[in-house]
């Protein structure tokens, strides 16, 4: 009698049960090397099905040593291509086919390899895969009632995250460090519990990483190379509440039940998003609302009829699309986070179906402002229309989301008028922000201070630095910009920069007060009230040394000095001109201080990315009207 056992027989141990028993007395057993190959490449991958396996191979082998089994190995090693489709049946084929050829009696735990064989006239021994109903797992000694997740890994003791909502302390929880050997007892306990339970399965196994979902623990199995050593990260919830256990629970219920909304919940990690979402799924439900759930892994803790969808796939656009066909009413979106998530979220809300998504930020705007840049500005209050903030368990802040054509706040010129997103506070009514396009950018404008006072203006916050950019880019000097009311304000620039910033005929400054709706009246340095006297004298003395040094066309007599520049600040850079000296290494300094070493570029400048640090000690220098030098390195 010949025996071809199939992986799923050899990683359950089954062979060499069969053997000890008595039923293959006189049996040889044929090994295919499409076995090996895979239990080789699953130990490789760190999955412990493939250590079980290699096990057993080793347990045969002492079988054989002690003259109790004929074993051989048998067949061709699969190609790599066979391998990597060994999920579409391409290994379980090379198998069958040895048994065929062998005339064998196919031993398999896999109740489709089974059904396979005997599809083809081949004899099977099938016996069920070994699996338990486990209650408990090993690492559930860890826990206590105020447990909320454990921390284990090789070479240190264990640490749990243990306390209230809010208030989480990561403490250690066992003065042992956690062997290698322990480790692995655990992490197998773990992801057997979840293969052979009813109670769990396995959200995500990947080479390096296993994700188990078991009763309301969620664990992370990590192990190298993905991870630098074996680690086991094991979640749950401690608390379950329910809408009404919150503030503004009747004005929420109300809001969320009147019609299907866009909501996103936010908050800092920990701070209890996942438990006020499964609140408000399991109001909803009570509503008659059907409630879906978008999560990867699925851990919300929610009643039998919220069903929990996963990545299909492993992409949340598939399961999108499956959901529009299953049209709920409202889907729970846990973790949107990604470009794509937010894409998944807009698409569905858009398509008329009630979103509650769970987002991480640290402020209850944040969350708001994720969306910008990847959903168009004028459709983010159809795709959003509330935002909850958690904090320490708490509701801290409700937004209510529109948008409406206005002028924005602090502006006055009719013709300004745009459309704006207006975040109000929910249960005031207040409005606290506004979202809207200023000069081709996206600005978010507070409207109260943190004591809920009057800030100044929205022109008064974001129109100094949009003002300065803009003469900064035709002019070549210094630029000072002082508001003057909320539509105005006064530009002081270098006397020989005044026709380039007014431009001919006053077209320049004309396109520019139009462009940022504000008047704008252009004078001189001399003509700056802050400047004082000896305004003048530096200003003079900047500028002869700058045409002093040009005209010398060297650093003069005493290199020390340095030779006076006058960089220019364009929308890119800081430029420094030295004509004369392309190729040489030099030191820029500010009124004596060095600042950096450059060396000088072929088109005869040396040119500073603004936005750097060295840049902005620069401007910083030019601002404050300091004698800017150039010496040789």
């Amino acid at each position: 009698m010949n025996v071809v056992p199939d992986t799923s027989a050899v990683i359950d141990g089954r062979v060499s049960e069969r053997i000890q028993s008595g039923d293959y007395d006189g049996a040889t057993v044929l090994v295919p090397e499409a076995v090996v190959s895979e239990l080789e490449s699953q130990a490789n991958d760190g999955r412990d099905s493939g250590w079980e396996g290699l096990s057993e191979l080793q347990e045969l082998a002492e079988l054989v040593d002690g003259g109790d089994l004929e074993l051989e190995y048998v067949g061709r090693r699969p190609s790599s291509s066979e391998t990597s489709a060994a999920h579409e049946g391409d290994i379980d084929a090379l198998i069958r086919e040895i048994a065929e050829e062998h005339d064998a009696t196919l031993l398999t735990s896999d109740v489709v390899q089974a059904e396979v064989a005997r599809a083809k006239g081949l004899e099977v021994d099938y016996v069920e895969p070994k699996g338990r109903e486990t209650e408990h797992l090993a690492i559930e000694e860890f826990f206590t009632d105020d447990t909320m997740s454990v921390h284990l890994k090789t070479g240190t003791r264990p640490k749990a995250k243990r306390g209230s909502l809010g208030e989480m302390e990561y403490v250690p929880i066992d003065e042992e460090v956690s062997g290698e050997e322990q480790m692995k007892k655990w992490a197998h306990d773990v992801e057997e519990s979840a293969r052979g339970s009813p109670k769990g399965f396995i959200e995500l196994d990947e080479p390096g990483m296993t994700i188990v979902q078991f009763r309301d623990f969620r664990i992370a199995v990590a192990r190298p190379p993905f991870a630098d050593a074996l680690e086991i990260t094991a979640v749950r919830p401690i608390a379950k509440t329910s809408l009404e256990d919150y503030e503004f629970s009747g004005e929420l219920k109300d809001r969320l039940a009147e019609r299907q909304r866009g909501v996103l919940i936010s908050g800092a990690p920990g701070a209890g998003k996942s438990t006020f979402a499964q609140a408000v799924a399991e109001f909803l439900n009570d509503e008659n609302y059907a409630v879906k759930t978008m999560e990867k892994p699925r851990d919300l803790q929610v009643g039998p009829e919220i069903t929990q969808y996963t990545a299909l796939g492993g992409e949340m656009e598939k399961t999108a699309d499956s959901l529009l066909l299953v049209r709920p009413d409202y889907t729970i979106y846990d973790e949107v986070r990604k470009t794509n998530d937010f894409g998944v979220f807009a698409d569905m809300r858009l398509a008329g179906v009630g979103m509650v998504g769970v987002v991480h930020a640290t402020r209850a705007i944040d969350a708001l402002q994720r969306l910008v840049g990847r959903v168009e500005l004028g459709m983010i209050p159809q795709v959003v229309d509330t935002v909850v903030y958690i904090e320490a368990g708490e509701v801290d802040t409700v937004y209510d989301v529109t948008t409406e054509v206005k002028v924005p706040a602090g502006l006055t010129a009719e013709d300004l008028a745009r459309p704006v997103i207006l975040i109000r506070d929910f249960e005031t009514g207040r409005p606290e922000y506004e979202i809207y396009t200023f000069n081709r950018q996206v600005v978010t404008v507070p409207l109260n201070d943190e004591d809920g006072g009057q800030q100044e203006s929205g022109v008064g916050r974001i129109a100094k630095q949009e003002i300065e950019r803009e003469i900064r880019s035709v002019a070549r000097g210094h630029v000072d910009v002082q508001l003057q009311g909320q539509d105005k304000a006064v530009v002081y620039v270098e006397e020989d920069d005044i026709s380039y910033v007014i431009g001919k005929g006053g077209g320049r400054i004309t396109d520019i007060e139009e462009r940022l709706g504000i008047d704008i009246d252009v004078r001189t340095h001399e003509e700056n009230p802050k400047m004082g006297s000896g305004a003048d004298s530096a200003g003079g003395t900047g500028g002869s040394g700058g045409s002093g040094g040009a005209d010398t066309g060297g650093f003069g007599a005493d290199a020390t000095e340095g030779e006076v520049v006058t960089p220019e600040i364009t929308s890119r850079h800081v430029v420094v001109r030295m004509d004369d000296h392309v190729g040489e290494t030099v030191e820029v300094r500010a009124g004596g201080e060095y600042l950096f070493t450059a060396t000088v570029g072929r088109g005869g400048d040396i040119q500073v990315s603004r936005g750097s640090a060295i840049a902005d000690e620069l401007e910083d220098a030019i601002d404050r009207k300091q004698r800017i030098t150039v010496v040789p390195a």
